[in-house]
């Protein structure tokens, strides 16, 4: 439902954009704005996307979740389609998502709001009553030669 209102509305909304700054400015000056607003919105898109990738090389490197830089990186890229779409609405909005603030509240709004439709399952083939174990300081494991060279009866383990 809401794609197709999507689809609907913004077409029209575009339409009487055009129709009103067309009969205010005349149709170069709309035309040359739309074409200005699209080259301004890639090289935007362009310093905004090599700069989210660098967040999320420097979060991998450091070993952090790398979720943040992700989803700005996705909301960049939703920018960078709503740029090349010629239009003001559309120009509007793609220039609102290369302004990080707002990426990050949408990304908080859009979070808040997953969490609260979120419906966790836990689906389990263990017996329904936890079995007790004691304690062991035993560790179980398999393991395979990787170099023939080396005798592993010197590294003090034994092959099972």
């Amino acid at each position: 439902m809401w794609l197709f209102l999507i689809l609907v509305l913004v077409p029209i909304i575009e339409i009487a954009l055009f129709i009103q700054v067309g009969g205010f400015l005349g149709l170069w000056p709309t035309l040359a704005i739309v074409i200005l607003t699209a080259f301004a919105g890639t090289a935007l898109l362009r310093s905004q996307g090599f700069a989210v990738m660098g967040q999320l090389q420097n979060s991998m490197a450091r070993g952090e979740s790398p979720v943040n830089p992700m989803v700005n990186g996705a909301l960049i890229l939703v920018a960078g389609v709503v740029l090349l779409t010629p239009g003001f609405f559309t120009d509007a909005v793609g220039i609102l998502l290369l302004i990080p603030p707002v990426r990050a509240a949408i990304i908080k709004w859009g979070g808040a709001k997953m969490l609260n439709s979120a419906n966790v399952h836990i689906y389990s083939n263990q017996p329904e009553q936890p079995q007790q174990r004691e304690p062991s300081n035993t560790v179980e494991g398999d393991f395979s030669v990787i170099d023939d060279d080396q005798d592993p009866g010197n590294s003090g383990w034994t092959k099972h």
